[in-house]
């Protein structure tokens, strides 16, 4: 079982569009309506491929009703905790060239008594988890110790904890040494306060993190794939290119591939590489199934090369 905590979900619309005009009427060719928000997304690729997954979040008002409407069609077990406020609605427009203009709206002000039912639930939930992923944004006012207040508390039940977050939330957390984090490079970017215009930047950068409390850094590059760095050794792992239908929701999907793999080293970065290709094929939000997934296809750079970092220098060892 992993269980997820959206503290920000949505409900995610996205029209496909010819072509995206400023001030102009735009017909889209289709549109379409999925639970968002990253936890959200995690939850529901684990579903997809059929592994149990639980997603704790705050639902309240006429679009968090229509969030767990949409949840309900899928195989994902929902702990809602009920708020005043209204969850948030998101609008993506994506052009046939795979350009996305994204929308998205700032969610709810959670209350202190909220955001304490918010902890409860996530870790009544976790018990007997293999993992529990702390996804996205925090609400408009939201308390940056929550991830890592919840990173110690879900630690006191011995289950792992996954960090998928930015900015603040995503620096708070790192001295609960969490097991996991999964920035992607402009996250990444933003913590260590530098631009990553290599990958042995990002191999650096990745490896700041670790020195600040994080156990695993699992870094998404988009198109250029994944790179893994634990105990350190560093593993990138990519796929062939591929037009892209929609990359929203891509790098939930690595994060759920590699979470539900069992392991914690390059096998699991190959699936959750594997699943985040799979998902930029799709239209919207659509998470990928058994079917849609090419193992395969994703190899690790140099396989018989391994990285070793010492002193923040990345250096190469048969």
């Amino acid at each position: 079982m992993i269980v997820t905590l959206t503290p920000n979900p949505s409900v995610d619309r996205t029209l496909e569009v010819p072509a995206f005009e400023r001030g102009a009427v735009v017909r889209a060719t289709s549109a379409r309506a999925h639970p968002g928000g990253k936890g959200v997304n995690v939850a529901r690729a684990l579903a997809a491929n059929g592994v149990p997954a639980r997603a704790v979040l705050p639902s309240g008002g006429r679009e968090g009703s229509a969030l767990l409407a949409l949840l309900a069609d899928l195989d994902v077990e929902v702990v809602p905790v009920p708020i005043d406020g209204s969850v948030r609605e998101n609008v993506t427009i994506v052009e046939p060239d795979g350009t996305e203009t994204k929308l998205n709206a700032p969610g709810p002000t959670l209350s202190s008594d909220e955001i304490a039912a918010l902890v409860e639930a996530t870790v009544a939930a976790s018990r007997g988890a293999d993992w529990v992923a702390l996804c996205g944004s925090l609400p408009p006012g939201g308390d940056e110790r929550l991830y890592p207040n919840l990173v110690a508390a879900l630690h006191e039940t011995g289950v792992r904890v996954a960090v998928d977050s930015s900015g603040s939330a995503l620096a708070a957390s790192l001295p609960a040494a969490p097991d996991l984090v999964k920035p992607n490079a402009e996250e990444l970017a933003e913590a260590v306060g530098r631009p990553l215009l290599t990958i042995g930047d990002v191999v650096e950068a990745a490896y700041e993190l670790l020195e600040r409390g994080a156990q695993i850094t699992l870094v998404t590059l988009g198109a250029g794939g994944a790179v893994l760095t634990l105990d350190g050794d560093v593993f990138h792992a990519v796929a062939p290119r591929a037009v892209p239908r929609s990359t929203v929701g891509a790098g939930d999907a690595t994060l759920a591939g590699f979470l539900a793999d069992g392991t914690v080293g390059p096998q699991a970065l190959r699936r959750g590489v594997a699943w985040g290709t799979a998902a930029v094929k799709l239209p919207g939000t659509q998470m990928p199934g058994p079917e849609d997934v090419d193992l395969d296809e994703v190899r690790l750079i140099d396989p018989d090369t391994r990285l070793s970092i010492e002193r923040r220098e990345v250096t190469a060892r048969a």
